[in-house]
């Protein structure tokens, strides 16, 4: 054998390994979707989950598309993670959106923001008030900015092609996205009154325009709660949880847990923004807690030591744990009377995926799961050189057949 050939024969074979590694990995990324199958497939008009899955939702059923291949440099549930909380103030062709805010006071006194996108629709275009509204729900510590949250504002506001232009309106929760605290009431996982009320608001203004549910990480846990206790009477068509934590129980004690994720990146973040929020407004907060309680508060360093001071008292919780298993969406998850899609992946450090009810979404026609392998929280980046996030096209296309069905 001459030189020549002992190299190519070790290229051969280098070769022939690394194609056999790089098929096992995408097979591997197979995602999973997981719902009642009662109904006949050829049902094309069905409403049903499954059937809107199967009939309209190529992502996720497409043998050649059914995959969520994570970016190489991010695959791990933590990287993945800590990638999409570097893209926060990030902007580019996906995600570059400029709102238009309207200020909400609550029956409370207290304020919510609300960023509409591309505008709030005009009183004198009747086309524009009838247009489809998403109604946006962001995480704890998350508001309109957030880089995912702007990439699918923009991907539902101008990508349903049987529906045409739609309107986005993302709810901030209260203190957060600079919304002036005017209340010592707090947002949190287990009240869902601001989210029915902001809803219902934009049902009354604009009444002829579909309106659809989108909610993530606490957001989706919110929406998912809301969604089971108003059941039929929402005003809401469709609905999306992305990473919902349907356990927060149990993605509570996660959170809680010592580790480098949690003590380093997850706690002392989410604690700067809600600390920051509550100096902008202290005049606000002081009227409920005395000196020496707001100092209390300022000192903590993790988020179960806040609720313990801060949300148990609003609500009359024993402690953060009863009040985490009260906030839990799993109970609600079987009164869900609209198309629900859900997009959980299995290495979520934040959420765990063994918090999610995937028997619940077997039995409730109404729902659908994706189950997918990788991704962490709020990540689900694939590509090499410009990572973008996977699950835009199956919420588009999921949300889009059912805004089509309901045209028709």
């Amino acid at each position: 054998m001459s030189g020549l050939e002992i190299p190519l024969s070790f290229a051969l074979i280098a070769g022939a390994g690394l194609y056999y590694a790089t098929t096992k990995h995408v097979e591997g990324c197979k995602i999973k979707v997981i719902y009642t199958e009662e109904e006949e497939e050829d049902n094309k008009q069905s409403l049903n989950a499954g059937s809107i899955i199967r009939n309209h939702c190529p992502s996720l059923t497409d043998p050649a598309q059914a995959y969520m291949v994570p970016t190489p440099y991010l695959c791990s549930g933590m990287l993945q993670t800590v990638y999409g909380t570097t893209l926060a103030k990030k902007h580019d062709s996906t995600s570059n959106v400029k709102y238009e805010r309207e200020a909400r006071t609550m029956s409370d006194g207290g304020t919510i923001s609300m960023d509409w996108y591309p505008s709030r629709p005009s009183d004198q275009d009747d086309a524009i008030k009838q247009r489809p509204i998403f109604v946006f729900l962001p995480g704890l510590g998350g508001s309109s900015h957030e880089y995912h949250i702007r990439s699918t504002a923009k991907k539902l506001s101008s990508s349903l092609e049987s529906v045409g232009p739609c309107t986005v309106v993302v709810m901030n929760h209260r203190g957060s996205a600079r919304t002036p605290l005017t209340s010592p009431r707090l947002y949190n996982a287990y009240d869902t009154t601001d989210y029915a009320d902001i809803v219902q608001y934009v049902s009354e203004c604009f009444p002829e325009a579909p309106l659809v549910g989108v909610g993530f990480s606490l957001g989706a846990n919110l929406l998912t709660k809301y969604l089971g206790e108003q059941g039929s009477k929402t005003p809401l068509i469709a609905a999306a949880a992305i990473c919902c934590p349907f356990d927060t129980e149990i993605a509570g004690r996660e959170m809680d847990k010592p580790g480098f994720l949690n003590d380093r990146v997850f706690q002392p973040n989410l604690m700067a923004t809600l600390k920051r929020a509550l100096k902008r407004n202290i005049d606000v907060f002081k009227k409920k807690y005395s000196d020496s309680e707001f100092d209390a508060i300022m000192r903590v360093k993790r988020m179960s030591h806040f609720d313990n001071l801060v949300t148990c008292k609003e609500y009359g919780h024993a402690n953060c744990w009863d009040y985490y298993r009260a906030s839990s969406s799993t109970a609600y998850v079987d009164n869900i009377t609209i198309p629900f899609l859900a997009i959980n992946t299995e290495d979520d450090p934040v959420t765990p995926f063994r918090g999610v009810p995937v028997k619940k979404f077997q039995n409730n026609p109404n729902l659908a799961l994706v189950q997918v392998k990788h991704g962490g929280h709020l990540g689900l980046f694939t590509g090499l050189l410009r990572p973008s996030i996977w699950y835009l096209q199956p919420v588009a296309e999921f949300l889009g057949a059912v805004l089509s069905l309901k045209k028709e």
